[in-house]
């Protein structure tokens, strides 16, 4: 099938590589003419594990093209899919500016019987409301809700082994027609009203945030009573009925995702005359537990901050990716900052332009007061913690990510700091 994919982001350049990996013509347009010709001369703006190699087929199969111009993009396309920013506004309601103007834009540019499929995470109604504008402009075109679950870091993986593939259309045909783009995946697909697959996606993001947010606060509570949070968890996770899956604590959570789709659910909630209390204390739990981490730091360097040296491992908001958007230790370390402490960091792949960074986490410990491992690379747990101990100035570890071995960190003449683990 012919496909064009408008946005190069995160979600449209890992579906256009994905569409052509299974066999379809894809043409992604892109409005950034940077990104376009670095894109055509083969380098690949993101981070993502295993999408240089996929794009990189997919362009030598000739089943990959990029354009900065949508309308050529869409040329001869029978589905354009939209993978378009959706920004918080400052009211917490998704911007959808970036969506809406591209379908003016392409309103009359597209082929007889083609359709528009939203990629992008939009609030529930959105895709019966674009459907509405386009007639209102004398088009026909349709409109498809097809949220997308890729996960940064594991993006390609997801793509090509899905959960789920969602789609959301008052015409069974042209569901189908989507549906069919995957006919080679084995997957569970789910068909159903627009606004249904809407809020799928808003839902499932919601209900992760509730639950990382839950494991944080589990941990706060195994620190206060002397339970160990790992053995807790772990204990819980076995449950069949619960699983094992997003019951780490961290930092809070970040990325592109949690943090704006629970403020615009709360919106849509406020709009619809529903106040989501629940996930009004989802959101306070994980501001809170970024300051909570920050305060461990403190004490950690002795009660004050005020030029204290502190090395920071890690800077994206998860491992896997250079992704820095609402970092949880980005946040965490302008915190620290506002006191008074020097921070210097290392991130693998991730810079944040705020911060010092240094070239490896050895460097980034040299002179350290105290040592924050905010991001789960695995590499982190490689490092030699002697030579950890021998350059830092203190001697203690928080573990925001409890990624490390304590017993390991004390053997090395360290003090060590987890999250909800007061006798490890």
């Amino acid at each position: 099938m012919n496909i064009a994919v408008i946005g190069a982001g995160y979600v449209g350049l890992v579906t256009a590589a994905g569409l052509a990996s299974l066999g379809h013509h894809v043409s992604l347009g892109e409005a950034n003419a940077d990104r376009v010709r670095r894109l055509e001369d083969g380098e690949i703006p993101i981070y993502e594990s295993g999408l240089d190699e996929l794009v990189r087929w997919a362009r030598s199969s000739s089943r990959l093209r990029f354009h900065q111009s949508n309308i050529e993009a869409v040329k001869g396309a029978e589905l354009v899919f939209l993978c378009l920013p959706t920004p918080a506004g400052d009211d917490g309601r998704a911007d959808l500016s970036f969506v809406e103007s591209v379908v003016r834009e392409l309103a009359h540019s597209l082929e007889s019987g083609a359709a528009f499929v939203v990629k992008s995470t939009v609030p529930p109604g959105t895709a019966q409301a674009l459907q509405a504008s386009l007639l209102a402009a004398g088009s026909p075109t349709a409109v498809i809700s097809h949220p997308e679950f890729l996960r940064e870091g594991t993006a390609v993986h997801d793509f090509l082994h899905p959960d789920r593939v969602v789609i959301g259309s008052d015409d069974p045909i042209l569901a189908k027609a989507v549906a069919s783009l995957y006919d080679s995946l084995a997957t569970e697909v789910i068909e159903t009203d627009q606004t249904s697959a809407e809020m799928i996606k808003y839902s499932s993001n919601s209900y992760l945030a509730t639950r990382l947010t839950f494991a944080n606060t589990l941990a706060n509570l195994c620190e206060a009573v002397g339970a160990d949070i790992v053995d807790v968890l772990r204990g819980v996770g076995l449950d069949h009925r619960i699983g094992p899956h997003f019951l780490k604590p961290g930092p809070g959570y970040g990325g592109s995702c949690f943090p704006k789709d629970t403020l615009a659910l709360i919106s849509l909630a406020e709009d619809a005359g529903y106040d989501f209390r629940l996930l009004r204390a989802v959101i306070a739990a994980d501001e809170e537990q970024r300051r909570r981490v920050a305060d461990k730091v403190k004490a950690a360097a002795g009660g004050g901050l005020r030029g204290r040296r502190v090395a920071v491992w890690g800077v994206a908001f998860k491992a896997g990716t250079d992704d820095v958007r609402e970092s949880p230790s980005s946040l965490i370390a302008a915190l620290l900052q506002r006191e008074g402490a020097l921070v210097t960091a290392y991130d693998p792949e991730a810079r944040d332009p705020n911060l010092q960074h240094a070239d490896s986490a050895l460097a980034a410990v040299e002179g350290a007061d105290v040592l924050l491992v905010a991001t789960e690379w695995p590499e982190f747990a490689k490092v030699d913690l002697e030579q950890v101990a021998a350059r830092m100035r203190g001697h203690r570890v928080v573990d925001a990510r409890n990624l490390l071995d304590p017993r390991q960190v004390r053997a090395a003449g360290l003090d060590y700091s987890g999250l909800g683990r007061p006798n490890a």
